[in-house]
């Protein structure tokens, strides 16, 4: 009984102590900025952010509405993203659950493991042209790879024992798979979906960097060439915090759907 309210309360001085450490950093920007004058070139600050802040949202950047721009980053990763999980959770499950599916595939994606996504940016560009297909199907490639990994060492990592388990009361082997070995092997595939949505996220910016006429990525490189770097800071900032919203909506899933961890 005494569990429950120690962890919510642990929960409540972890959340305390990364807000007094999200002011603490603001602090310490300010005092660069303000006190040892550092150029704006260098680091702009606080009001110089929030004032260009406020003018992307109300005018936007190059003729589009900021939303535009983060809209069309969010479409891009969503797509590829989604994409890309629902083709890898069946195969890296299946490749987890069969020895000689796992043998037969695991050389090809040991290959691209180690290649990071941006290297295939050029080819996707060669092969696709500059449009929307070669960034979906480039996040589509990088989100595949990790999650399709992930799931296979969860169905892997089950304990024998409980599947001896499940045997012993006569399962069939699709209850077995279905009510014993999927469930335990959901915690390596939430992990590899969170890998994936920041891989997914981290490449759509990559690959606007480079050609794209709208996007976060967009805006960061058109303002560097133009030496805006207040707007270079804020298409930043606007990435990182995306980042960790999309963090923390999937840690929210993942722990109404896996409720049985930790109990």
């Amino acid at each position: 009984m005494m569990a429950r309210p120690v962890a919510r309360f642990g929960a409540a001085r972890e959340s305390i102590v990364s807000g007094v450490t999200i002011v603490a950093l603001v602090g310490v920007w300010l005092v660069v900025t303000m006190v040892f004058r550092v150029s704006p070139l260098i680091l702009p600050s606080p009001k110089a952010m929030t004032d260009e802040l406020g003018t992307l949202l109300s005018v936007g950047y190059a003729g589009k509405p900021l939303y535009l721009h983060v809209g069309k980053s969010l479409f891009r990763s969503f797509t590829g993203l989604v994409a890309g999980i629902a083709l890898a959770v069946p195969i890296g499950l299946f490749m987890g659950y069969s020895r000689t599916v796992n043998a037969a595939l695991v050389p090809i994606f040991g290959f691209f493991r180690p290649i990071p996504p941006i290297a295939f940016i050029p080819l996707m560009i060669l092969w696709f042209g500059i449009g929307e297909l070669s960034k979906i199907l480039l996040i589509f490639a990088a989100s595949f790879n990790y999650t399709v990994l992930n799931s296979a060492a969860g169905m892997r990592a089950v304990p024998e024992q409980l599947i001896r388990k499940g045997q012993n009361l006569g399962l069939t082997r699709w209850q077995l798979f279905s009510g014993v070995m999927l469930p335990a092997a959901m915690p390596h595939v939430f992990t590899g979906i969170k890998i994936s949505t920041a891989v997914s996220w981290a490449i759509v910016v990559a690959a606007e960097l480079i050609a794209a006429q709208e996007g976060l990525g967009f805006i960061i490189q058109d303002a560097g060439t133009f030496f805006r770097i207040t707007d270079v800071f804020v298409g930043i900032i606007i990435v990182g915090l995306i980042g960790v919203t999309l963090e923390i909506v999937i840690s929210l899933i993942e722990r109404r759907t896996l409720h049985w961890q930790g109990k």
